[in-house]
């Protein structure tokens, strides 16, 4: 009987998403904040984890504002969404400072290991530059420094359009077919396979019942990327040996057929 053989493909870059991904941001930094700015604005809405949990399948922070109020009845002018937005940016970058936002299990190990192998990190997000820049000022003595930053100011159409990947990898110069972006949500998972990348996909815990029927197209669903004590669960794609995802996994992935 022949061996069968599985050739490794060498990874050119990784890109990472940030809320949910690289670190909690959701319902301990971005929440909180929102419902700080409501209260300030006098609007009439507090979003409490399970109305939150629901609104994260609406992309974008400002986006969910407005959708939210229409849902109320409540028509926002562009004045009062401008001002939730500022209003709103400061508080998050309050609670990022005093420590509010930690990373998900497994992400600076990860990190690290990919930066010693000299793999390109790069940031590909939603968000705001400011919000970001916050949480990497936050963090920056605890991990290693990513190779560039792709955030909502930089591109027209936020994900699940794929251009901030698109454009990461123009300014990347890595090649497409031997990177992978790390999502948490369905709109990430979209915006990275519309750009022809394979996607590792590790779901928040309040978004994992949500991408049920959408993680069929990434290459693998964990519930983290695992430490040594807290191996992390496979939901779907290869075995991840010891449960803590590493440079040869993420290589094991590009080499999955028929992703």
């Amino acid at each position: 009987m022949p061996l069968l053989v599985i050739k490794l493909n060498r990874l050119s870059a990784v890109f990472w998403d940030v809320d949910g991904t690289l670190a909690d941001t959701e319902m301990d930094g971005h929440r909180p904040a929102f419902n700080k700015t409501f209260e300030e604005l006098n609007l009439p809405f507090h979003w409490d984890e399970q109305l939150y949990n629901t609104l994260l399948a609406i992309p974008g922070g400002l986006r969910r504002v407005k959708v939210h109020a229409e849902d109320r009845g409540v028509m926002l002018s562009q004045d009062q969404l401008d001002q939730v937005r500022d209003r709103k940016r400061l508080h998050y970058l309050e609670r990022v400072r005093q420590g509010h936002v930690k990373l998900r299990p497994g992400v600076r190990r990860l990190l690290e290991e990919l930066n010693f192998a000299g793999v390109q990190q790069w940031i590909v997000t939603s968000s705001g530059s400011a919000s970001v820049m916050a949480l990497l000022e936050q963090i920056q003595n605890d991990i290693p420094h990513f190779d560039g930053v792709v955030t909502s100011d930089d591109v027209s159409a936020g994900k699940p359009a794929p251009d901030g990947y698109l454009l990461a990898l123009r300014r990347s110069g890595a090649d497409g077919a031997a990177s992978l972006a790390v999502e948490d949500s369905a709109a990430g998972l979209s915006a990275a396979t519309a750009a022809g990348l394979c996607c590792l996909l590790t779901p928040s815990p309040w978004d994992a019942s949500a991408l049920r029927d959408a993680s069929k197209n990434a290459a693998a669903v964990l519930d983290h990327l695992g430490e040594p004590g807290e191996p992390a669960t496979v939901r779907s794609g290869p075995t991840c040996q010891d449960g803590t995802v590493t440079l040869k996994y993420l290589q094991t992935l590009l080499s999955v057929p028929d992703r």
